[in-house]
């Protein structure tokens, strides 16, 4: 997969601590890529509450494919895209590519299913999420 299959970018940095003793960012960091670029889309882009909102996504499934390493001070970009946008679930594509690289480092599968913050029951994504999303369907 390729960098122009993602609509959405947001770089991140590595940090020195991102890095294990075999001198590349540990397989654990890049499930917080994944996490981050998704929550930055979704507060920015769709509105989502964080804190007092009444719906909330829970990740109900996540793969990596790893294609090469990456390792601090590494700057990383995490492509977004949507690849089937349900009721109250979306899945996701992520790629990880190195700051400017057109070959993916990683790629990335995300589920998320909206629920009620408190009984914690599906619900339908809310509109404003829901039309973000829509801009970034592949």
């Amino acid at each position: 997969m390729e960098r122009s299959a993602f609509p959405h970018f947001l770089a991140i940095g590595t940090r020195w601590k991102d890095n294990d003793v075999y001198g590349h960012v540990n397989n654990v960091e890049y499930y917080s890529f994944f996490d981050t670029v998704i929550n930055d889309f979704l507060i920015r882009a769709g509105e989502l509450d964080i804190h007092r909102g009444d719906v909330i996504g829970l990740c109900v499934e996540s793969q990596c494919t790893f294609k090469q390493s990456l390792a601090f001070p590494d700057s990383v970009d995490a492509g977004l895209r949507v690849s089937k946008l349900g009721n109250s679930s979306v899945h996701y594509e992520i790629g990880l590519f190195r700051s400017g690289a057109d070959d993916p480092a990683a790629i990335g599968r995300f589920v998320h299913v909206f629920v009620d913050r408190t009984d914690r029951r599906p619900v339908p994504i809310p509109d404003p999420i829901r039309t973000a999303l829509e801009g970034i369907t592949g």
